[in-house]
């Protein structure tokens, strides 16, 4: 195995676990494109091209901008809830 190899796999882990324990919302979200991105180069490395851009298109492109909308929106609501908080104080 390539040490290029070893070092993805190590870092795939490292994403993995870092995704989990990380507790702003944003950089775990930077962290899952990350590791989605790691993946499809680890899939292309295994010589699965199919995996490898369905993994790209699906895992850091369609699904990461679904989440940066929600992540939007939550932040959204948060800030109405604490504007209305405030008008009832």
């Amino acid at each position: 195995m390539d040490y290029f190899e070893l070092l993805l796999l190590g870092l795939l882990v490292i994403c993995g676990i870092s995704t989990c324990l990380t507790k702003n919302l944003l950089a775990s979200l930077v962290i899952f494109m990350a590791y989605s991105t790691i993946m499809s180069i680890l899939w292309a490395l295994l010589k699965a091209p199919d995996l490898a851009v369905t993994e790209a298109a699906v895992g850091a492109g369609i699904s990461s901008v679904l989440l940066f909308i929600t992540l939007k929106k939550l932040r959204d609501i948060r800030r109405k809830a604490n504007d209305e908080k405030d008008k009832l104080s």
